[in-house]
Protein backbone atom coordinates (compact mmCIF):
# COMPACT_ATOMS: atom_id res chain seq x y z
CA UNK A 1 0.00 0.00 0.00
CA UNK A 2 1.48 3.37 -1.46
CA UNK A 3 1.81 5.68 1.40
CA UNK A 4 0.22 9.22 0.87
CA UNK A 5 2.82 11.92 2.52
CA UNK A 6 2.93 15.48 2.48
CA UNK A 7 6.47 17.25 0.78
CA UNK A 8 6.34 21.04 1.25
CA UNK A 9 8.82 21.34 -1.04
CA UNK A 10 6.91 19.50 -4.23
CA UNK A 11 3.82 21.47 -2.67
CA UNK A 12 5.58 24.65 -3.91
CA UNK A 13 6.78 23.51 -7.56
CA UNK A 14 9.64 20.90 -6.41
CA UNK A 15 12.86 21.47 -7.74
CA UNK A 16 12.05 24.25 -10.19
CA UNK A 17 10.71 26.41 -7.18
CA UNK A 18 14.09 26.15 -5.48
CA UNK A 19 15.88 26.83 -8.55
CA UNK A 20 13.85 29.52 -8.94
CA UNK A 21 14.21 30.46 -5.16
CA UNK A 22 18.31 30.46 -5.06
CA UNK A 23 18.60 32.69 -8.83
CA UNK A 24 16.43 35.60 -6.84
CA UNK A 25 18.50 35.48 -4.11
CA UNK A 26 21.53 35.79 -6.57
CA UNK A 27 20.30 38.61 -8.17
CA UNK A 28 19.47 40.12 -4.83
CA UNK A 29 23.40 39.44 -3.97
CA UNK A 30 24.37 41.14 -7.36
CA UNK A 31 22.13 44.15 -6.49
CA UNK A 32 22.91 44.67 -2.88
CA UNK A 33 26.75 44.26 -4.00
CA UNK A 34 27.24 46.60 -6.69
CA UNK A 35 25.14 49.02 -4.51
CA UNK A 36 27.79 48.91 -2.14
CA UNK A 37 31.08 48.82 -4.51
CA UNK A 38 29.14 52.05 -6.19
CA UNK A 39 28.45 53.91 -3.31
CA UNK A 40 31.47 52.53 -1.28
CA UNK A 41 29.25 52.02 1.80
CA UNK A 42 29.16 48.74 4.17
CA UNK A 43 26.97 46.11 3.14
CA UNK A 44 24.28 46.41 5.84
CA UNK A 45 24.06 50.52 4.89
CA UNK A 46 23.92 48.83 1.21
CA UNK A 47 20.93 46.29 1.90
CA UNK A 48 18.46 48.81 3.87
CA UNK A 49 19.17 51.04 0.73
CA UNK A 50 17.92 48.46 -1.69
CA UNK A 51 14.95 47.69 0.42
CA UNK A 52 14.58 51.21 0.43
CA UNK A 53 14.35 51.24 -3.47
CA UNK A 54 12.14 48.06 -3.36
CA UNK A 55 9.92 49.61 -1.11
CA UNK A 56 9.27 52.77 -3.75
CA UNK A 57 9.30 50.42 -6.26
CA UNK A 58 6.05 48.78 -3.99
CA UNK A 59 4.21 52.14 -3.64
CA UNK A 60 4.89 53.16 -6.96
CA UNK A 61 3.26 50.61 -8.43
CA UNK A 62 0.46 50.23 -5.62
CA UNK A 63 -0.36 54.16 -6.65
CA UNK A 64 0.00 53.05 -10.40
CA UNK A 65 -2.50 50.33 -9.55
CA UNK A 66 -4.80 51.96 -7.38
CA UNK A 67 -5.10 55.01 -10.12
CA UNK A 68 -6.05 52.27 -12.58
CA UNK A 69 -8.48 50.38 -10.85
CA UNK A 70 -10.57 54.23 -9.91
CA UNK A 71 -10.60 54.39 -14.03
CA UNK A 72 -12.10 51.32 -14.49
CA UNK A 73 -14.71 51.75 -11.63
CA UNK A 74 -16.17 54.47 -13.11
CA UNK A 75 -17.73 53.43 -15.67
CA UNK A 76 -20.42 51.26 -13.86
Amino acid sequence: MAQNTFSPVLARGGMGGIVRWFIQIVIYDICITGIQDILGVSRMVALFIFLGIMILISIGGYMLRKKMSGHADSDI
